[in-house]
């Protein structure tokens, strides 16, 4: 059985004449909490939507738990995403339903429980994320680091395999960047999933990421541990954890 949970091969995406991913090789393990850096327009969103199956490469395969789902139906792609639990940029909660609503949205779509079972399963999980007593209220009467911790529950309300969070500490506050850190490693160990986070900040990536890769111009530059990236001598890469607007990345290049 492969130890890899996400194998990437050669994926090349275009939008019109627009190159925007090229030859992306990346893989994987089970169980991993993988960290995917780059400057904001360098195609980290559009290599997730290839990933969970929203977009499809013009080039190369995508395997997902050993199915390459580039070549799956309609039905069958479906159930491949179902194993993903999405943590978006914006929480992207819905306004005009109740946090329990939010975080079982799954369940009532997707399965024949009952309400009182999944309103059960939604404090459960709540609680998890650190949250209790807030089942009746709206997005709009949270906070926005509440919001990051009720989109967590969202996404893994149902135990999926990967949970992939993309920029998630994105317009919250420096404590409550700290909580979201910790309680994206202690969901990590506690459901031994495969993580993959996706964000420009380098100093929150680093705090998580078991492994990672950096992605410039559509382009993988680096994939390695920590150890390795201090190790890099490349010069782009170098540039990019001082943040500094000197050297081989120019502003154009994203």
């Amino acid at each position: 059985m492969s130890s890899k949970m996400i194998e990437i091969e050669g994926v090349t995406k275009y939008f019109r004449e627009k190159k925007v991913l090229e030859g992306v090789n990346l893989s994987i393990n089970k169980g991993e909490n993988f960290l995917i850096i780059g400057r904001s327009g360098a195609g980290k969103t559009v290599l997730l939507k290839n990933i969970i199956g929203l977009l499809t490469p013009d080039e190369g395969k995508i395997i997902v738990d050993g199915l390459d789902i580039t070549k799956l139906d309609k039905k069958d792609l479906e159930d491949v995403r179902l194993q993903f639990g999405l943590v978006f940029q914006g929480s992207a909660l819905f306004d005009f339903l109740t946090i329990e609503e939010n975080v079982g949205f799954f369940l009532y779509q997707h399965t024949g429980l009952s309400r009182p079972e999944i309103r059960r399963k939604v404090k459960e999980t709540l609680a998890l994320v650190g949250l209790e007593k807030i089942e009746d209220l709206y997005p709009h009467q949270l906070s926005g680091g509440m919001k990051k911790r009720v989109a967590i529950a969202r996404a893994i309300i149902y135990n999926p395999k990967i949970v992939i969070y993309d920029e998630p500490t994105t317009g919250i506050d420096p404590i409550a960047v700290d909580k979201v850190v910790s309680l994206i490693e202690d969901l990590h160990k506690h459901f031994a999933i495969t993580s993959l986070v996706v964000t420009h900040d380098l100093e929150v990536g680093l705090k998580l990421a078991d492994r990672l890769a950096f992605l410039l111009g559509g382009k993988i530059i680096f994939e390695g541990n920590q150890q390795d990236l201090e190790d890099t001598k490349d010069e782009r890469v170098k540039q990019f954890i001082k943040g500094s607007s000197a050297g081989p990345i120019k502003e154009m290049e994203v």
